[in-house]
């Protein structure tokens, strides 16, 4: 054998050993279908809260405060989340990046199952008092670390084991199980809103909290056997002693930056999700099934909107289909409120498909791409769980601060409508100034 068929030899050798380990179509389903059935299972539990806030909990835990101050101290309950979210994606972030998606996703779906168990067991005010909004308050801030790491973890995973030119599709499918749980979680609460006030009230919400122990057991179930990311195992090899956030921080600033602003559009899912509920509910004294099929409807609707745009994006880039949903969102958030004021219920399915069935779909479906690109694998999960969970922070207090601004009279829903606008607007700009990423290969990503 010559010597320069040698060097080839050597030469190809280290470049296969160099090359990012191949990707399975059966592993990308796989990891797909975990991630949708995890973040279902997950936010069914976070959402079961938010509805109970919006129906239940102004009532059995804040009873001696007037209905208004009532309905914001309970909102207040649901935001509250969002301020432990930030400190979990700090932790579990770290704990992903330095040891593995896997470990973070199976403690994320532990954690939230418990807390939304404990909260169906928990007495009301008028049992023990004030201790009884202070437990509530406690495992609610549980429920928003557990929410820190699922998504930051579920779209890595997804992301690192999917094919290079589907990455968004694929990815869309931990959102798709968003809204998933959503559904669930609302068709769960239907059959509860119909009964009788005091049953309702005294057992009937407690209902929904304890089947959480169900799905739990089936996510941790499915998600047992899924393999670690090839792009994680890749880099192992090459990790520092060095924690992953600082590394964020130093070399990853604009990025961070850029997703604490694009995820405001956040706003508009819990506004439409929480706030116009009991808006319409206790203001309007629009039933509430008809208030929670609009609600089922449109994430039935954006069970296909999500694949669809991300199938779009994966073909025409990330930012023009995130920007569509951001400024259309801003748009539509008018006419459903007022549609509310009215009480016009052909007009409030018309507009609460299109707003969050259809256009909020567009950046919702594309987000885990969008975001998860702007981050190279080592600091990947601490770069979305720290971005997201801090722009989300405004989403999860948007019910409290909507209910804190809105106005009496015909024009009172104008403030919220005014604030959610300015917030889609402000996600739109931040990725605008982001780098197109549809086509980088995975090696290339979190390179500016």
């Amino acid at each position: 054998m010559s010597p320069s068929t040698v060097t080839q030899q050597i030469s190809t050798q280290a470049a296969a050993a160099a090359a990012p380990t191949p990707t399975s179509t059966r592993s990308s389903r796989k990891a797909a279908l975990a991630s949708w059935i995890g973040s279902a299972v997950e936010y069914y539990d976070f959402f079961i809260y938010g509805t109970a806030a919006a129906l239940v909990f102004s009532k059995i835990f804040f009873p001696s405060f007037d209905p208004a101050t009532a309905a914001i101290a309970a909102f207040a309950t649901f935001g509250v989340a969002y301020i432990t979210r930030p400190i979990g994606a700090v932790v579990l972030g770290h704990i992903g990046d330095k040891y593995g998606r896997k470990k973070v996703l199976t403690f994320t779906l532990l954690l939230m199952g418990v807390s939304t168990f404990l909260v169906g067991l928990l007495p009301t005010y008028g049992q023990v008092g004030i201790a009884a909004p202070i437990m509530l308050v406690v495992l609610r801030m549980l429920q928003g670390v557990s929410a820190a790491g699922e998504q930051a973890g579920a779209n890595s995973m997804t992301l690192e084991h999917a094919p290079a030119h589907r990455r968004a599709f694929f990815t869309s499918f931990t959102l798709s199980g968003t809204q998933a749980g959503l559904i669930l979680a609302t068709l769960v609460f239907l059959p509860v809103s119909a009964l009788p006030e005091e049953q309702m009230l005294s057992w009937g919400w407690r209902i929904p909290f304890f089947l959480s122990a169900v799905v739990v057991m089936v996510g941790i179930w499915v998600r047992r056997t899924l393999p670690e990311t090839p792009a994680f195992n890749d880099g192992k090899s090459q990790q520092s002693d060095e924690l992953p956030i600082a590394v964020l921080f130093r070399e990853h600033k604009a990025a961070l930056l850029r997703v604490i602003f694009a995820a405001l559009i956040s706003v508009v899912s819990t506004i439409f999700s929480v706030f116009t509920l009991s808006y319409a509910v206790n203001t309007m004294h629009i039933p509430r099934a008809t208030m929670l099929t609009v609600l089922i409807l449109a994430n039935v609707v954006a069970l296909a909107a999500i694949p669809a745009f991300a199938i779009l994006s994966d073909r025409i880039g990330r930012k023009p289909v995130f920007i569509f949903g951001a400024l259309g969102s801003a748009v539509l958030v008018w006419p459903y409120l007022w549609s509310i004021h009215q009480a016009d219920i052909a007009l409030i399915f018309t507009f609460g498909l299109l707003l969050s069935g259809v256009v909020y779909s567009a950046a919702n479906g594309v987000w885990p791409s969008l975001y998860g690109e702007m981050f190279n694998t080592r600091v990947r999960l601490s770069g979305m769980a720290i971005g997201t969970q801090i722009g989300f922070g405004l989403g999860g207090f948007a019910p409290t601060i909507s209910a804190a601004i809105q106005g009496a009279g015909a024009n009172g829903w104008m403030p919220v409508a005014v604030f959610v606008s300015l917030t889609a607007v402000i996600a739109a700009i931040s990725a605008a100034t982001a780098k197109e990423t549809y086509r980088t290969p995975m090696a290339e990503l979190g390179k500016y």
